[in-house]
Parts: C-alpha cells; sequence; structure tokens
C-alpha cells in the first residue's frame, strides 16, 4: 500500500472542500504517497490537491439554479467520468453535492472502482427513496450526524459515523467578552450577528431582508445594536454593501467582516441565519438564533411536496424538537424577523436552556471527524 495510492475526490461547495482537506491531512499521515486529484477547492488545494476543475462551477442552489447551469455541469460530469474510468483512481470520494457525485459513483462503482460517499444526503428530511440509489452507488458511506447510520444498516449498507468536523474545531465554550474584544466590540451593547449565506445566489435572495430587519431593529428596538456581518468573498461583500445603499440604511451600524463566521456568532448575543451549515456553526457556539430561509417559489413548491421534517434547521434536527424559531419564505418578512430576534435578546433564560441542549449535540457530534473518515477510506481501499 506504500507506492503512490490515487485518491479522486469531487467537492462540490465550501463545506465539502473544509471536509475534504481535513480528510486529506488525515490521509497523507498514514499514506504519505498518495496523490489527490479531481474537483476541489482552495483547502484542498492547500493540502497538495491537483483540481482538474474549481469547485465554485458546481455551487448552485436551489433546482432553478441547477437547471441554469446544467449544460456546464453535465459537461464536466462527462468529462470528468471520461478521465476518471481511464485513469482508474484505487478510490472515489464523492463529497456531499449528491445530485452530481451519486450517478457518477454508481458508474464508477460498476466500472469496478471503489467509491465512498462522505456526508449522508438528508434522506432522514426528504426522498427517502434514494437510499437505494445510494445503496447502489458506494462500496461505504460516511455519516456526519447520529441519527443517519440506523436508516443505512437497516437497508444493509455500509455506514460509518464520522462526527462533524465544527465540532472538533470549535471549542466547547466561547467567552463573548474574548471574542468582542478581538472584534474591538463594546462588551456592553447589544451585538446580532447576521449571516445571510455564502452564495451569490443565497443573497439575492436575503441580502434586502436581512439588511431591513437590521434597520427596524436599530430604530424602533434597540437604538444601541451593533450588528456583525461576516461575507466569505468579494462578490457577496459587495452585494451586501449594495442593498445596504439600496434600502439607504447607511446610518445602521453594520460591521462587515471578511469571513470570522465563527467570531461573529461568538460576539452576538442572538444571530438571525440563513439555513445551511451556519446554523449548526452557531450552535456550536452555543448562542440563540433565528434560522431563515428563502428560495425561489418554484423550489420552495417542490420542496415542500418533498420533505417529511417538520423542521429544516440543523439544531432543530439533531435536538428532534424545536429548539430555536424557522421563519421560512414568505414569512420571513423583516417585521418577523425583528420581533423574533429581539424576544430571543431578551430572554436571558432562553438562552442558558438553548445552550445546554446545544452542549449535548456538541458532544455527540465531536467525533475526532478526519482520524475516523480517514480510518474508514483506509480499510476500503484495503
Amino acid at each position: 500500500m506504500g507506492s503512490a495510492v490515487r485518491i479522486a475526490i469531487v467537492a462540490g461547495e465550501a463545506s465539502g472542500d473544509l471536509l475534504a482537506s481535513l480528510l486529506i491531512g488525515a490521509l497523507k499521515k498514514k499514506l504519505p504517497e498518495a496523490v489527490f486529484h479531481g474537483i476541489g477547492g482552495p483547502r484542498m488545494q492547500a493540502q497538495g490537491f491537483d483540481a482538474w476543475w474549481p469547485l465554485d462551477k458546481l455551487s448552485v442552489m436551489g433546482y432553478v439554479d441547477a437547471l441554469k447551469n446544467y449544460r456546464e455541469i453535465a459537461g464536466i460530469r462527462r468529462q470528468l467520468k471520461k478521465r476518471l474510468l481511464e485513469t482508474r483512481p484505487d478510490i472515489f470520494i464523492g463529497v456531499d453535492a449528491p445530485d452530481f457525485n451519486l450517478g457518477l459513483e454508481r458508474e464508477l462503482k460498476d466500472a469496478g472502482i471503489k467509491t465512498i460517499h462522505y456526508v449522508s444526503p438528508s434522506i432522514w428530511a426528504w426522498r427517502s427513496g434514494r437510499i437505494k440509489k445510494i445503496g447502489r452507488a458506494v462500496n461505504r458511506l460516511l455519516a456526519l450526524f447520529p441519527m443517519e447510520p440506523p436508516l443505512y444498516e437497516k437497508e444493509n449498507i455500509p455506514v460509518t459515523f464520522v462526527g462533524h468536523p465544527l465540532a472538533d474545531m470549535i471549542p466547547m465554550e466561547t467567552s463573548k467578552a474574548a471574542v468582542r474584544d478581538k472584534l474591538a466590540l463594546p462588551r456592553d451593547v447589544p451585538v446580532l450577528a447576521l449571516l445571510p449565506g455564502s452564495r451569490r445566489g443565497e443573497l439575492e435572495k436575503m441580502a434586502d431582508t436581512f439588511v431591513q430587519t437590521a434597520q427596524l431593529i436599530h430604530k424602533r428596538f434597540l437604538p444601541d445594536a451593533l450588528f456583525v456581518v461576516p461575507l466569505t468573498t468579494r462578490e457577496t461583500r459587495l452585494q451586501f454593501e449594495t442593498a445596504i445603499h439600496a434600502q439607504q440604511a447607511d446610518d445602521v451600524p453594520f460591521r462587515l467582516l471578511f469571513g470570522h463566521a465563527q467570531d461573529a456568532l461568538g460576539a452576538a448575543d442572538v444571530s438571525l441565519v440563513a439555513s445551511g451549515t451556519a446554523t449548526l456553526e452557531a450552535a456550536l457556539i452555543k448562542r440563540p438564533m433565528v434560522i431563515t430561509y428563502k428560495i425561489a417559489p418554484s423550489s420552495w413548491w417542490i420542496g415542500k411536496r418533498l420533505v417529511k421534517l417538520p423542521y429544516v434547521g440543523l439544531p432543530n434536527i439533531l435536538a428532534g424538537r424545536l429548539v430555536v424559531p424557522e421563519i421560512l419564505q414568505d414569512a420571513a418578512t423583516p417585521e418577523n424577523l425583528a420581533e423574533a430576534l429581539v424576544k430571543l435578546y431578551e430572554d436571558k433564560e432562553n438562552a442558558a436552556a438553548v445552550a445546554d441542549v446545544f452542549t449535548e449535540i456538541h458532544l455527540q457530534l465531536r467525533q475526532n471527524n478526519a482520524e475516523k473518515a480517514a480510518a474508514a477510506v483506509i480499510e476500503c481501499l484495503n
């Protein structure tokens, strides 16, 4: 096994880039000669990954966006499949991006290439029929959440619970005062973190609403509040700044950050978070939040008919009950969001209860993720 093991990986967005980069780091310790290639992002590339295409080619949101970019993505998939069938890696790891990866994994597996799918598609939430398709596509599934393995075991699909890397990376306690000092924020005023999403499509749907919500809170409820907004790219920062000017909200005290989502959440009393991985970060930092989301009406209509869970937010799904409010789609008006945030800010007893629930979730998810995932990959290789 010492000679160059070739590991192909496809990650489709920033969260997959993080997962895959940690996995590559852990695998390199055990297989120093291994080479890694496929589709990936900057974190994977920093680990020596050879990106045949950059991952942002695959980052689309909702059915409508996916249809718009269908031809380009289908073309990449065809070329990638051809190249993988010619080069025949020792193993293929599809990180999340199930619409792109599962079909590809099945074709590779049928051709005798071992396949792993890392991150269970949310079969517990919707389209549970996909589990059969997943079983045909993979030699093993790596699951981040504890409610997932039993679903696969019932179908005799090999599965390993590896926990979540954020639970390893985020400390069990985050000092609000220390983070505020680090960000040069006053310790004694209300601080609200606003996380409108990491993709351009999300900001198109959410930026104006987030700005208007802050405006309302500033005018009507908490005039001394500060609003900390971590944004991941130049484009999303520009989108948010454009929304501030468009809503004539230049008098609202926004503090825009490049990245630093965890610092923003740690400094905040409460947060407004667009549904997604950021809601898990907020939970692991043990702060109350309002979860919100808006997608294209057609995607929402399709989703409503497919989803079988009462919640969309990961913190609520993991807790098995509604721990923090979810205000979605047409209900996500600035008025509703502002009122919910102020109510959360004022209820200190609730904040303590929420922190207790989130501490339990943190302990459950803290599994030494990269090492567990690497061990499962090596077991599969052997």
